[in-house]
């Protein structure tokens, strides 16, 4: 498994146990050995198995564990997921993180999953954002990847994306998509935030080659998309800011290219799921 996931699990695994479970250590002899279910308690899309998996192998490399169900899965209330055999106490130690991370990651997918089958039949993409947990980012957005959905830009360091914040500092959208365009290599794509038709038609003239509509009405939204696609030049249109699953689909009917929803990792509901012993 990649380090950097690596590096994320362990960091878990030190944060809840710190220097010591003590109530395993207390009860559980060294010696004594179980095996335990993954049992889904509600029904969603199954993401982050493998990595609920390298928990356990972390902790005790002769832990086994037993894929039943695959990531990507649509998972019934009742089914069992995986099975996993090893050390009680290391069983013990590792369930909870293993758990938040299987919850979590599942709880995306299925989130995403909602707003995709929402959308089919356009052409339009759903993305996720930048809103992810803090360090968990790599695993959010491969539950978004899971769920269906697709991802943006990983981080500052990937794409430009000019915001309002920028806009403001600069002193205007025209400007501030030409001081990028001068300074970036020309395989690097300039996408700009824009707010109403006049600073559409402002990133049209400065040669923007990705325009976010945010948080514009459904209305507004289809004139931008009309104003842009008569440019001519193949020009990416995001869609953000606003968009929940009620509103989606008239999202896509307006034609735009990418619906970016923050709300797939900051605000999706953890799957139900439970460690059994037996």
């Amino acid at each position: 498994m990649h380090s950097d996931i690596d590096h994320i699990l362990i960091n878990a695994l030190r944060e809840d146990i710190g220097n010591g479970d003590v109530t395993t250590m207390s009860l559980i002899s060294e010696n004594s050995s179980s095996h335990a279910v993954f049992k889904a308690k509600g029904n969603f899309v199954l993401a982050g198995l493998p990595y609920a998996q390298r928990v356990f192998t972390l902790m005790d490399s002769n832990a086994r564990f037993s894929g039943i169900k695959k990531d990507g899965d649509r998972i019934v209330q009742g089914q069992i997921l995986a099975k996993v055999k090893g050390t009680t106490r290391v069983l013990l130690m590792a369930e909870r993180t293993a758990l938040n991370i299987l919850q979590r990651l599942s709880g995306i997918a299925t989130l995403t999953d909602h707003y995709v089958r929402r959308i089919r039949g356009f052409n339009s993409r759903i993305a996720d954002t930048r809103k992810t947990a803090p360090g968990l980012r790599v695993l959010d957005r491969y539950a978004v990847r899971i769920g269906g959905g697709h991802n943006h830009r990983y981080g500052l360091f990937d794409g430009i994306l000019i915001k309002d914040n920028h806009i403001a500092a600069v002193g205007g959208v025209g400007k501030a998509v030409k001081l990028a365009r001068a300074g970036v290599h020309h395989l690097l794509k300039v996408e700009v935030e824009v707010k109403n038709l006049s600073e559409v038609k402002e990133a049209l003239r400065a040669g923007a080659d990705v325009i976010m509509l945010d948080n514009m009405p459904v209305d507004k939204m289809e004139k931008a998309v009309h104003a842009i696609r008569k440019e001519g030049r193949n020009i990416l249109i995001e869609a953000s800011g606003d968009i929940g699953l009620e509103n989606v689909r008239k999202v896509a009917q307006t034609g735009v290219d990418i619906i970016s929803v923050g709300a797939l990792t900051h605000s999706a509901p953890a799957a139900d799921i439970s460690l059994k012993f037996n």
